[in-house]
């Protein structure tokens, strides 16, 4: 069967290559491609809708009355709270997403592409910090509807949300390493609420600590997510607490610089097995 001459040569003529996309591209691409996949599994929207309105409605309702007095009470005090809870325990989905990427050879095949390498860690992170934008949404919305009214008004909270995001930017670069170094997303989920629960549950984010025992208040000073409440909860209300906002950006980037080297390590590792 014979080609028509100049579709052959269409075929064989050279080029001019595309430039590669600066690292800002590609993470941009990759972070939409992470947005991209709620499309085609809307379940993923589960832990950023559902799980904030049980959390938010089970806390307060059960406990409201008894340490408040009432519901409209307790959620002045428990709203933010509950939006660093709620933040913090969906930054685990980050490592089963990358464990799953690289359980199905698209970290290999990315590997090939003229990209800078870490971007496709980078955009996961970034596709990641709208689902927690939402999910934030949800819990101050159902906030308002029960009855909690903050101080510091739509600028405080869009603060208090800010503050939160980028606590959990840099607490997701754990759930990240995580992610390359366990084998099965089963172990990622173990590991990662054995982590989360004690610094959700050890933190002031339902009770004052003054109430505690004198060990447990210990723990729950030096407890990151007892500062990034603390932080989020002054804001919200409109009366910043410098010292915790402080604390917590200095927690961020400490958690970035550490976990975040080590996974950068361990995915060039991976890479150049």
């Amino acid at each position: 069967m014979s080609r028509e001459p100049h579709a052959l040569d269409a075929l064989l003529t050279l080029q001019e290559r595309p430039p590669a996309p600066n690292w800002f591209a590609a993470c941009l691409a990759l972070g939409w491609r992470a947005l991209l996949k709620i499309k085609h599994v809307p379940e993923q929207l589960f832990d950023v809708t559902a799980f904030p309105i049980m959390m938010t409605l089970l806390f307060s309702l059960l406990f409201g009355g008894a340490l408040a007095g009432s519901v409209e009470s307790y959620v002045q005090f428990l709203i933010p709270g509950i939006l660093v809870m709620t933040v913090v325990m969906i930054t685990m989905y980050t490592a089963l997403t990358i464990n799953k990427d690289i359980a199905k050879g698209l970290f290999d095949r990315l590997q090939t592409l003229p990209i800078w390498q870490p971007s496709a860690l980078v955009g996961a992170l970034l596709g990641d910090l709208v689902r927690y934008t939402i999910a934030s949404v949800v819990v101050l919305v159902l906030g308002l509807i029960l009855g909690f009214r903050p101080e510091g008004g739509l600028l405080g909270l869009a603060g208090g949300v800010g503050v939160v995001l980028v606590f959990a930017f840099s607490l997701s670069w754990i759930w990240t390493m995580m992610g390359l170094l366990l084998k099965t997303p089963e172990a990622v989920m173990s590991i990662s609420s054995i982590v989360s629960f004690p610094l959700t549950f050890g933190s002031n984010i339902f009770v004052d600590p003054g109430t505690m025992p004198g060990w447990l208040q210990v723990f729950v000073r030096v407890n990151p997510v007892t500062h990034a409440t603390t932080a989020a909860r002054s804001v919200i209300q409109g009366s910043p607490d410098l010292p915790a906002l402080g604390i917590t950006l200095i927690w961020s980037v400490v958690l970035v610089l550490v976990f975040g080297a080590i996974t950068m390590y361990l995915y060039r590792t991976r890479n150049n097995r």
